[in-house]
C-alpha cells in the first residue's frame, strides 16, 4: 500500500510529503489497518465506538476516546492527552475497528478507561510539533557525546520529543543495568525538558533503525512484523541448518525471525520420520541412521561397525524395517532395500562467455609474436605483389639500371 504523493519522482527522489511512511494519509505506513467497515453502516440503534487509534513516531500506537465526538478520519492530526502537557500523533483507525485491535491487543475495550482527545491539531499546534522534530538528530547526537563522556555502556538508539516538546524520551539498548542517574541530571542540564528513559531490546532497536537483510530486502521487523516471537536453536535444528552464528543472526544480533516461518511446516514433514536414535535391526548387524533428507523423503542408515558406508533408503521402507524390527522380525540386510540415486552429469567447464579453452593465457608470449610478425610479413608481401601487379614497369626500370651500373 501506499500513496499517490510517496512515488519516485526524477533521479529516484522521492516526492510529495518525502516522510517515508509517515505522511498524512498513512496509506505507506507499515502498520497501517484497512477499514474494511468505513462503506458500511451501523445498524439503526447501535451508536458508533467512540475510540480511536492514534499513530506516533515509529509506529508507535495508542487508543483514545473521543468525549466531545469529534468527526474524525484517517489521517487527521489531533492533540492527545499525555502526563503533563499534550501530545500530537495521527489517527490511523475509528469506528469498530479499533475495538477489535483492544482485543487482539489484550486491552480493556471500554473507551472511558482511555486517555482523551482534546481537539484537532491547529496549525500551532503543528508548528511545535514539527520545530521540536526537527531538532531530535541534534539531541541523540549530543545526548550520546555525554553518554560517552560518562563511560556507560549503554546505546542510545532514538530520541523522541512529545508533541508540546515539555519532555523528551530517550530510547537506549544495554547488556546489562545501567545507572543512569547522573545521565538524567547532565540531560536536563543540556536540553532544559523533563527526561524519560525507555530501554528497548535488540530486536525493537533494529524494527525502529531498518536496513536490508541478509536476503537483499528491507528486515521484517522494519516492514511488515508487528509481533517479536522468541527464536530457539532448535528451529535451525529441525532445517537441518548449520549452526553458524554469522548466518543464523540478523542485524540484530539474534537469531532472524525468519527460521520461524517454515518451521511449522519442517515439523509437520518430520512426524512421518523416525527419530534419529532410532536403529534398524538386521541379520547382518545394527544401523544407525546417519543423515536425512525431507523433501527427498530418504534416509541414510550405516552399520555400527562400518560407519564410512551409508545406504541411502526410501521413508517407507525404513518404516517398514522397523515394523518388523517391533515384531522380532528382522531382515537380511540394508542392501535389499537401497535406492538407486541417480546422479546429474556434472559440467567441469562451460563456455558461458565465449571463451575457447581454459588454457588460453597458458600459450607462451614468443609464439604469439611469431604469429604477429608472421601476419605482419604475409601483408607486407601480399602488398608488394599488389603493387607490382599494378605497376610492372617498376620491375623493368629496377633491372635496367642495376645493368648500366654493372656496366
Amino acid at each position: 500500500m501506499g500513496c499517490t504523493s510517496c512515488a519516485t519522482g526524477a533521479n529516484g527522489q522521492p516526492k510529495g510529503c518525502k516522510n517515508n511512511g509517515t505522511c498524512g494519509t498513512d496509506g505507506c505506513n507499515k502498520l497501517t489497518v484497512f477499514d474494511w467497515l468505513s462503506n458500511m453502516s451501523l445498524p439503526g440503534n447501535q451508536e458508533p465506538f467512540n475510540g480511536v487509534e492514534v499513530r506516533f513516531k515509529n509506529g508507535r500506537k495508542h487508543f483514545y476516546q473521543n468525549p466531545e465526538k469529534i468527526s474524525l478520519s484517517i489521517g487527521d492530526v489531533v492533540a492527545t492527552e499525555a502526563t503533563s502537557g499534550h501530545d500530537i500523533g495521527i489517527v490511523t483507525l475509528t469506528g469498530e475497528l479499533v475495538r477489535v485491535q483492544m482485543k487482539k491487543k489484550k486491552e480493556n475495550p471500554n473507551p472511558e478507561a482511555l486517555p482523551k482527545i482534546y481537539r484537532k491539531a491547529s496549525q500551532k499546534d503543528i508548528d511545535v510539533w514539527q520545530k521540536v522534530r526537527d531538532k531530535e538528530a541534534e539531541v541523540q547526537k549530543r545526548s550520546r557525546e555525554i553518554a560517552i563522556r560518562l563511560g556507560l555502556q549503554m546505546k542510545i538508539s532514538d530520541v523522541e520529543f512529545q508533541g508540546d516538546g515539555s519532555k523528551v524520551i530517550f530510547y537506549y539498548t544495554a547488556e546489562e543495568r545501567v545507572d543512569f542517574r547522573e545521565l538524567i541530571k547532565e540531560f536536563a542540564r543540556a536540553f532544559s525538558t523533563r527526561i524519560e528513559m525507555k530501554q528497548v531490546g535488540f530486536r525493537q532497536e533494529a524494527a525502529r533503525l531498518g536496513g536490508i537483510g541478509s536476503c537483499g530486502r528491507e528486515l521484517c521487523c522494519s516492514t511488515w512484523l508487528t509481533d517479536f516471537r522468541s527464536v530457539n536453536t532448535s528451529a535451525a535444528r529441525y532445517q537441518q541448518l548449520s549452526l553458524n552464528p554469522q548466518k543464523l543472526a540478523g542485524q540484530c544480533g539474534k537469531l532472524k525471525c525468519c527460521l520461524n516461518y517454515e518451521l511449522d511446516t519442517y515439523l509437520e514433514a518430520l512426524e512421518e520420520f523416525p527419530k534419529s536414535d532410532v536403529k534398524l535391526f538386521t541379520e547382518k548387524g545394527a544401523a544407525v541412521c546417519q543423515k536425512s533428507d525431507i523433501f527427498k523423503r530418504m534416509l541414510w542408515y550405516a552399520y555400527e561397525k562400518e560407519g564410512m558406508n551409508w545406504h541411502p533408503l526410501d521413508l517407507d521402507k525404513v518404516n517398514e524395517i522397523i515394523e518388523l524390527n517391533k515384531k522380532g522380525k528382522k531382515v537380511a540386510s540394508l542392501e535389499e532395500f537401497i535406492v538407486d540415486i541417480e546422479k546429474p552429469e556434472e559440467e567441469i567447464y562451460s563456455n558461458v562467455v565465449g571463451q575457447d579453452s581454459l588454457t588460453r593465457f597458458d600459450r607462451p608470449k614468443r609464439s604469439r609474436n611469431k604469429k604477429r610478425n608472421r601476419s605482419k610479413n604475409q601483408q607486407k608481401g601480399q602488398n608488394k605483389n599488389q603493387g607490382n601487379k599494378q605497376n610492372p614497369n617498376k620491375n623493368k626500370n629496377r633491372k635496367r639500371n642495376t645493368k648500366k651500373k654493372n656496366a
